[in-house]
């Protein structure tokens, strides 16, 4: 029986066989990714072959009843590793307190499958608790999905986002005869246009909501602030993504989004001291404030921790903006 109870599969780097890296050559349309994993320890293997046995198995629950022809053949088509632990320069700093995560991309072959609410909330949660409470992983998972036709759509308009992740990542699994496309080439002049269009965008944002987050604290409204000092925050990480890579998950969750933010412009990992209680706290209450501080009335947050949180997200604010405008500076400026 095969782990999707109907398709041929591997998990690369936990048998042999491997494949060698990806030729790319002027005639190729299609390529396909590396699959070694001997840079990483056991214990990390280890760990990798069980999140791909976790995403299968809830995937396969979510579609199980299906009746929908489309769904009913719904499939996996890979999982690729990308990121630090793809790439071999992963940290584990417990003292400190920062710790990579490992990055995951799910290609599926229906883009109504991406459905992260109907189709992968679950593997998302079960994924958690092996980090959190059974100790299975020894470090958190964040997963995007997306169909193979979108990606390759993102690969042929040259997104660097999804560029990286063909050239430097690592397929843990692969359903034969689904190669990606090769990527193009993006031209500077675009790429810069699209890149300033969302700064424009997106940072005036983050600056009005934490302009309205503080005035929320000086009206004792801790509550409303903490929302909106998670909304500014969460802007600001958006804005980071979209001008540095083009692409921005569609999520609120701060620590995935400060986990992407955080591998592609590391000054930002200053923003929030992670080596003490208060700050870890600090940050814990922000994350749960998009849901609980508006629907939760056990949710609760004090001066000392908005306005450390205010501090904190100010910081963030005044690093993205030198992050970004140091991609924007014009070609040959």
């Amino acid at each position: 029986m095969t782990i999707d109870g109907s398709h041929d599969w591997r998990v690369s780097g936990f048998k042999p066989g491997h494949r060698p890296l990806a030729k790319f050559s002027p005639d190729s349309r299609m390529i396909d990714v590396r699959t070694e994993l001997d840079h990483l320890p056991a214990s990390k293997q280890r760990e990798l072959a069980h999140v791909v046995r976790v995403l299968f198995e809830e995937f396969a629950e979510a579609i199980i009843l299906s009746t929908q022809p489309w769904k009913k053949k719904g499939r996996i088509l890979k999982v690729v590793l990308y990121g630090s632990y793809a790439r071999g320069g992963w940290v584990d700093d417990p003292v400190g307190g920062y710790q990579s995560d490992y990055d995951i991309l799910v290609v599926v072959s229906d883009d109504r499958l991406t459905d992260v609410v109907d189709y992968w909330s679950a593997a998302d949660d079960r994924l958690m608790r092996d980090m959190t409470i059974n100790h299975a992983l020894s470090a958190p998972v964040n997963f995007i999905v997306h169909s193979l036709k979108d990606v390759n759509k993102q690969l042929e308009q040259g997104r660097p986002f999804f560029i990286d992740i063909v050239e430097q990542g690592i397929a843990l699994y692969e359903a034969e005869g689904f190669p990606f496309a090769s990527p193009q080439k993006l031209p500077p002049a675009k790429a810069q246009a699209e890149a300033e269009k969302h700064f424009d965008r997106w940072f005036p944002s983050a600056e009005t909501f934490l302009q309205n987050a503080l005035d929320d604290v000086e009206r004792k409204r801790p509550a409303e602030a903490a929302f909106l000092f998670h909304q500014a925050t969460e802007r600001l990480y958006h804005c980071v993504l979209l001008v540095l890579t083009l692409y921005s998950p569609k999520s609120h969750k701060l620590n995935f989004l400060r986990s992407h933010c955080e591998e592609i412009a590391p000054s930002l990992i200053a923003a929030w001291p992670r080596d003490d209680k208060f700050s870890r706290r600090c940050f814990e209450l922000l994350r749960l404030a998009y849901v609980n501080a508006r629907y939760s009335e056990h949710y609760k947050i004090s001066e000392e921790e908005l306005n450390w949180i205010g501090e904190r997200v100010a910081e963030l604010q005044a690093l993205v903006k030198t992050v970004c405008e140091e991609r924007l500076v014009p070609p040959g400026q």
